[in-house]
Formats: C-alpha cells, structure tokens, sequence
C-alpha cells in the first residue's frame, strides 16, 4: 500500500535528519544525493525542518562558492540538552551534552557509604544541576542513567537488589521531579556495549559479548544488532556463573563461589600480591586495574620480575568459597597474567558454548587496564577450550563505557522524539 504524501514527508525527513546526525553539515545536493530524492522534494524538506528549528544553515561548501547551492545545513545542537549518569556504589560521574552528543560540561562526586538515602539523592541530583549551570544548559531534555544491577524490563526501573544503596532505586525519580525530563535507566554493562558497538572495540560487529571487568563484573549480550535482556532483565548475570576453582557455589542471594569469586576486584587484587605484583592505586578506578596495568607494563618492558622467596601469601580471597592463593611457581607479571587469563576464559568459555558470538569484548577498568596482552592470552586459552571460532578484542573505551552509553541513549531518545512526525 503506497504511503500517503504526509506519510512520505515524514519518511523523507526523518531520513535527512538521520543523514545530518551521521554525516555531519550538507548541502541540498548533498542531501539529494543520498537520499536519491528529487531537487524539490529535497527543497521542500529542507524548509520544512528549518522551520521545525530543528536545521539551519551552518555555513557553506568550498572555498570559492556561494549562495544557496553552497549552503551547508546541520542540525541545530542546542534544540535540546542531554545528561547523562555513571552510578557507582561510591559516587556518581555526570556529563551535559547536546542534542548531537558534544559535551559541554562534566563533573563527578564521591558519596559515602554511610550516606543516608535521602542526602545521597540529593548529592547526585546537585550535580547535576551544578553540571547543566556550569554548560549554560536551563533545561534537559532526557538524561540517560547507568547503575549496576538489574532493570524491570516492563516498567524500566532499578530492580531492589541485595548489596546496591537504596538511593540508586530512588534517583531516576527525583531526577525526572527536578529536570522534569524524560529519564532513561539502564545496566551499566549494557550501556558498556552500546558504546563499544557504536564508538569503541566492536563497530564492526552486530553480534558479540562484552565482558566487564571492574568493581564487579558482569556480561552483556548483542545478538544481529539487539541488546538482549531477557524474561527478567538478568542477562549477563555472569557473576552467578557455577565455574570451577571457587571451593563452593553461588545462591540466589550472592555471587560468591561463582565466577565472581574468581574475577571480581577483590579476587584479581589478591592474585596480584600472590604473584608480587605491587601498584599505586588510582582514584576512581579498582585496585585491581592498577594492578593489571602494571604487569602488563612489566610484560611489555620486558622486566617482568621474579619475586623473592617468601613473597608469595598463602590467604583466602574473600568469604564465600572464593579461591585460596597458594605457592605459585614465580612467574611474577607474566604468571599474573597468564592465570588471570585462564580464570576470565572459564567464563568466557561458558558464555560461547551456549551463544557462539564469535567476538568477545573485554571492558570494564580491568579490562582496559589488561590489553591486548590480556586479550591475546584469553584468545589462546579459548582457541583450545572450545570449537567455536571467537575473536577476544580488549575494550577501546574502559571505565568511561557506561558514561559514553548513557550519552548515547539519552540522544537517541531525544533525537526519537524530536524528529517524530507531528502527529495528524
């Protein structure tokens, strides 16, 4: 059934404004060209979206040329603002960007562990309008929000989850009270993954699993383009994960004896002193990167030491099961790696046999922190765990994934909204 001339229009516009956001400024040739619609239709649309205020003419085509041929048309960046949350368990990082994604302010605060839901709340919600005054912004459009844990996926919302601050459930309403804007909450390793897939390791692949290696860990899956969630909005619950070499299982209410007890912050800080590897924490981000980033260095120097005698500590990695570090052969940075390697391919490995998604990324500060040296080692212990040809690519993005992700959601759902057609 052929589309009606306003259906056609919208279709029409639509498409142009979706070319401006991925090409950047046109000119109506340009626009004709890719569009393959005619000169007219080209004009009429063109009028019809400066008119929307949502393009205007940026500037003009070539050196020498002039007139309205030359006229390159963009989108109009400051039709709407976005804000965007990473929501940590210590502290909420926020940027203020606009409706194409260019940031004009950011800005974080640490919250204590022992601040009441309310102040914590509070904090958070300052920021943000901190944020938005310092970028000259007096109204958000959407505000994207990342957090840990899991999403109902039929009302959107932060599930109550054993172990995450009440004041992460109660933000995304005192947000949308405040701003009265639209807000969108989602997993923080979901967010990850649309980075990746958008601006980072995996442009270049619609099917793959990101792994996250940070404070905790946690697994995002995209299937022919889609994030998945599933029934529950538990997807990627990797921590759960039974795996071998943790002296116990994981129940419904703790991950410890699962595959957290062996990649989690506190597990992998633990391996490092059992190998000797020492580092200088770094604000912001797990012990355990520093640590990674260090054998990696010594790795890549070549001056990977041997520890001496006696530097090897024979202690539990946390309670729960977890593993318990024994005298390991002194292989230093490069034993670090290697057994690091081995624990993060048991997971991996898991995930392939049941989704076969032929590329893997590993993100998160740990995984950031890791490399390619990392990621070589984990491709080589899969190459022979399992049949299933898989890539192992390290995260272009690291800790800054979810932030970049919750950007991204928070435009898309503007830009959705406001290149609507009007409704009839």
């Amino acid at each position: 059934m052929p589309a009606s001339p306003s259906t056609a229009r919208a279709i029409n516009d639509r498409l142009a404004l979706r070319l401006l956001q991925q090409e950047g400024p046109l000119t109506a040739g340009q626009l004709k060209k890719l569009t393959g619609l005619s000169r007219p239709s080209v004009a009429d649309l063109v009028e019809r979206l400066a008119e929307a205020g949502l393009i205007g003419v940026v500037g003009e085509s070539g050196e020498q040329r002039r007139g309205p041929n030359a006229r390159l048309y963009g989108i109009v960046a400051d039709r709407a603002h976005l804000a965007a949350l990473d929501v940590r368990t210590e502290g909420v990082a926020v940027v203020v960007a606009d409706l194409l994604g260019s940031v004009l302010a950011e800005a974080s605060v640490p919250i204590a562990d022992e601040t009441d839901t309310g102040p914590a709340v509070e904090q958070a919600v300052a920021l943000v309008e901190r944020t938005a005054k310092e970028a000259g912004v007096e109204r958000l459009h959407t505000v994207g929000v990342g957090a840990p844990g899991l999403i109902d996926p039929a009302t959107g919302e932060l599930r109550d989850s054993t172990g995450l601050p009440e004041w992460h459930r109660r933000l995304a309403a005192a947000l949308q009270e405040r701003f009265q804007a639209r807000v969108v909450v989602e997993n923080e390793t979901n967010l990850a993954a649309l980075a990746e897939q958008r601006d980072g390791a995996a442009r270049d692949r619609d099917t793959f699993v990101l792994l996250w290696l940070g404070h905790g860990i946690g697994a995002a899956v995209v299937l022919d383009g889609v994030l998945r969630r599933g029934a529950s909005g538990g997807t990627g619950e990797i921590g759960f994960l039974p795996v071998p070499g943790t002296g116990g299982m994981p129940s419904a209410t703790g991950c410890e004896g699962g595959f957290h007890s062996l990649v989690g912050a506190a597990a992998i800080a633990e391996l490092a002193r059992g190998y000797g590897v020492v580092a200088s924490a770094v604000e912001h981000e797990p012990d355990a990167a520093a640590l990674v980033r260090e054998a990696v260095s010594r790795v890549n120097s070549g001056s990977a030491p041997v520890p001496e005698a006696g530097g090897v500590v024979d202690s539990s990695a946390g309670s729960g099961g977890g593993p318990r570090s024994s005298p390991r052969p002194f292989g230093g940075a490069s034993g670090f790696l290697d057994e690091l390697a081995d624990r993060v391919a048991l997971g991996a490995a898991s995930v392939i046999a049941v989704l076969d998604p032929g590329c893997v990324v590993l993100s998160g500060e740990i995984g950031r922190a890791g490399g390619e040296v990392l990621a070589a080692r984990v491709r080589e212990r899969l190459a022979r765990m399992t049949p299933l040809p898989t890539e192992v690519r390290a995260g272009a993005l690291g800790g800054g994934a979810v932030l970049r992700g919750a950007l991204l959601v928070a435009r898309d759902g503007a830009q959705d909204e406001l290149f609507a057609p009007p409704e009839r």
